[in-house]
Parts: structure tokens; C-alpha cells; sequence
């Protein structure tokens, strides 16, 4: 193929590419790129470095090497690009579009109806004020049984811990916590089904041993290690469970997208849900390492609690509450 045929046959492509570098250096939400446009894009990209090592190896006219040289800069630039950290925009993102998304939530409502419903009616069986026996028995299985009550056999402040050694706590716990929030997560993309499964295993695993705790001596050690932190870890199970079931069901139910979009769609309204989850899950683990781990008055960590339960309250309902969803087109977290 001549050089002129070559730089004809391809010049489409190239013009192709050279739009969507236009479009994303203008910046702007509305100028983003599809998923569509994005695969396409790193198509045209590739296709480009190959045209440029051609174009070296057939000693193409000087002019058009330069303009290779540019695009596949242009490209590369917009492909691997850093995006600058800008306040404002994170701060309007995080106190203002996150809440209102999350609290039109269906699928945050879902979960939260699941774990809830299931936890209470599990430690509403398990517990003292039940005529139901050994029901957390058959829940958490005789060892398990054994195990929790050896567990709290003594106050978890018992021991003389160090700043260090709660430190240590707290990194334990965030592992610990994080895992849980990745498991109901990934299990959601289980067409949606795992999640609500996974949701209820671990509410019905915890209202057990909740209501288990009302009937033994050891209960009143337990409770006052779980009051501060509570809502977080708890709530944050919700959120991370919500984030994973709207990705599994996206799958199934595409709303007439094609699955790949379906999925892409909700991962970009998911990350709100699973953004929180993170956050408190390192609230919980803060407070867990360093208060519910020390000999402070079951006052003040009840105290604690309250105050959590307030910040949840008001970042999901106060900061939240709004007649309308977002629109998709808003849905892009800065990421």
C-alpha cells in the first residue's frame, strides 16, 4: 500500500480519535465519554500507536508523523490523566448529591427492611422475653453458643490496654469490618439474590447472638462493648449489602440497556452506598479500638451512640430529603 493510501484509509480513525481527545479536554460532565465511547476510545487509541509505528517504518511524509506524535500524546494524556483534587467539588458531591441519592435509594430501603426485620425478629427469639428455646442454639450451634458466653466471660477493658494495643485493636477491626462489607458487596452480584441472602444469614447470625446475651450474666459485658459503635458497623452493613444487591439485580433487570451499560449504570450509583459504607466502617473500628475497648462509663458510650445515630439520621434524611432522585446524567461520582 502506498503512503498516500495508508494515511487516506486511516485518517477516519484518526479524526475519530482526535474528537474525543477535543471533547474530554474541554472537561465538563457533559462532555464525558459513554461506556461505549470509552471502549471505543482505547480502540482508536491503540490502533493510533500501531499507525504511528508504521508510519517510522514506512518513512511517512514528516507532517504526518508529527501529527501521529501529537494524537497518540493527546490520547495517552486523556487515557492516563490525574485528576486534580477540587474542594468544592467534593464537598457538593459528599454533603449534598450523596445524601439525596441515598436517600432515594429503593434498593438502601430494601436492605435495610431485610436486615432489620430479620435481626429483630432473631434476638426477639433468642432472648429472655421468648417462651422459644435454644433457638440461638440452633442458630450459632452449641459451640458457638459456648464460645460467646466464654468471650464475655470478663469486661473486654479488663487487662490494662495501652494506646498501642487499641491501635493494634482498631487495625484489627477495619480488617475485620471491611471483610464483612466485601463479602455482602460481591455476594450482591449474585443476580441480586445472594445479597438479600447474604443480608439475611448475617442479620440472623447477629440477632441471635444479641438476643442470646439478654439470658446469661456475661450479657451485660457484651452490650456495654457493642453500644458505642453499633450504629456505624451496623449501618454500614446495610449500605455495603444495598451497594451489592444493586449491582446483582442490574444484571437481570436492565431497564432495556444492554447489560454491559446496565452494570455500568449502577455501579456509578453504587459507589454513594458503598463511599459510606467505607466511612463507617472506620468510624466503628476508631470507636471500637479506642472507647468500647476501655473502662469508660456505659453512660458515655451510650452517649456515643446516640450522637452516631444522629449523624446517620441527618446525613440520610436531613441532608438527603428531596421531592426528586438526581438525574442519571449527575450520577458521576468524582472518581
Amino acid at each position: 500500500m502506498k503512503a498516500a493510501e495508508l494515511v487516506e484509509s486511516r485518517m477516519v480513525d484518526w479524526r475519530k480519535l482526535e474528537q474525543a481527545c477535543l471533547r474530554l479536554e474541554s472537561g465538563g460532565r457533559r462532555d464525558r465519554l459513554s461506556p461505549q465511547q470509552r471502549a471505543e476510545f482505547g480502540a482508536l487509541y491503540r490502533a493510533a500507536c500501531a499507525d504511528l509505528a508504521l508510519a517510522d517504518a514506512y518513512q511517512l511524509p514528516a507532517a504526518t508523523v508529527r501529527y501521529l506524535h501529537q494524537l497518540v500524546g493527546r490520547a495517552h494524556n486523556q487515557l492516563y490523566r490525574s485528576r486534580r483534587f477540587e474542594f468544592s467539588k467534593w464537598y457538593d458531591e459528599m454533603f449534598r448529591k450523596v445524601p439525596r441519592r441515598l436517600f432515594h435509594d429503593g434498593y438502601l430501603r430494601m436492605a435495610f427492611a431485610v436486615f432489620w426485620g430479620v435481626f429483630l425478629a432473631a434476638a426477639f427469639l433468642s432472648s429472655k422475653w421468648t417462651p422459644v428455646h435454644h433457638f440461638s442454639e440452633s442458630i450459632l450451634g452449641r459451640d458457638g453458643v459456648m464460645e460467646l458466653e466464654n468471650n464475655w466471660a470478663q469486661p473486654a477493658w479488663e487487662g490494662g490496654h495501652t494506646l498501642s494495643s487499641r491501635g493494634e485493636y482498631m487495625g484489627g477491626y477495619v480488617v475485620h469490618n471491611t471483610t464483612i462489607g466485601l463479602r455482602l458487596f460481591a455476594m450482591g452480584l449474585l443476580f441480586g439474590i445472594g445479597g438479600l441472602f447474604s443480608t439475611m444469614f448475617n442479620a440472623i447470625y447477629l440477632g441471635a447472638a444479641f438476643g442470646h446475651m439478654t439470658t446469661i450474666p456475661q450479657g451485660d459485658n457484651f452490650y456495654e462493648f457493642v453500644t458505642a459503635h453499633g450504629p456505624f458497623e451496623l449501618t454500614a452493613i446495610v449500605l455495603s449489602a444495598a451497594a451489592g444487591m444493586r449491582l446483582g439485580f442490574s444484571i437481570v433487570h436492565t431497564k432495556g440497556l444492554a447489560r454491559f451499560d446496565s452494570l455500568a449504570q449502577a455501579a456509578r450509583h453504587s459507589l454513594p452506598s458503598m463511599l459510606a459504607a467505607v466511612v463507617l466502617f472506620f468510624f466503628a473500628a476508631v470507636i471500637e479500638g479506642f472507647l468500647s475497648h476501655s473502662a469508660a462509663p456505659y453512660e458515655f458510650k451510650a452517649g456515643v451512640a446516640m450522637i452516631s445515630m444522629l449523624l446517620i439520621m441527618t446525613y440520610l434524611i436531613v441532608l438527603g430529603y428531596s421531592d426528586d432522585p438526581l438525574d442519571d446524567k449527575d450520577a458521576d461520582i468524582l472518581f
